[in-house]
């Protein structure tokens, strides 16, 4: 059985990024963290381990923190020995649901928003379809897979955060 690797790069420092789709950094986090605390399942983890390990803002974390708590996807206690830790086995935890509850919205375009579309050909636009069935295809992925299906013990899979500028550190040292 061979291992697989999963790499997270932070490409936040590459100005010029500017993909055609992307998700929120806010469901990026918020993914992550339920990634997190699935790996440590019998550990009390802290937004300052967390935000520590993937080099992240603590105060975006503690949204993140307690909007997933009012989710009830993690538990959460405050104080000196405080920590959260899933509320739900992963295999319970399914990705497009966790995706559609943080997400704002999934517009593609303005266009897909009735209330901010000012786009003047929409009326006879076919893009407009064809990336609907885009996103419908992108969330009947999603719906497939629980957060079990993420984590290293079920898929053979490591998770290795590597910072974008130590990859540039190491292209520019050849």
């Amino acid at each position: 059985m061979s291992t697989k690797y999963i790499f997270l790069i932070d490409n936040r420092s590459q100005l010029n990024y500017y993909p055609a789709m992307q998700l929120t950094l806010y469901t990026d986090y918020s993914l992550r963290v339920l990634l997190y605390l699935g790996e440590h399942p019998n550990e009390r983890i802290t937004i300052t381990q967390m935000s520590e390990y993937f080099d992240i803002s603590r105060n975006h974390l503690v949204k993140v923190v307690h909007n997933l708590g009012k989710l009830e996807l993690i538990h959460t206690i405050r104080g000196k020995n405080g920590g959260m830790w899933l509320a739900q086995e992963p295999k319970n935890i399914n990705i497009a649901t966790v995706v559609r509850k943080v997400e704002p919205h999934m517009n593609l375009l303005e266009c897909f928003d009735d209330k901010t579309n000012t786009c003047p050909i929409t009326k006879n636009c076919g893009l407009k379809h064809i990336l609907f069935k885009a996103k419908k295809s992108f969330m009947d992925v999603l719906k497939e897979h629980t957060l079990a299906d993420l984590l290293p013990e079920n898929n053979n899979t490591v998770i290795q955060h590597i910072p974008l500028k130590s990859i540039q550190l190491a292209s520019t040292n050849k």
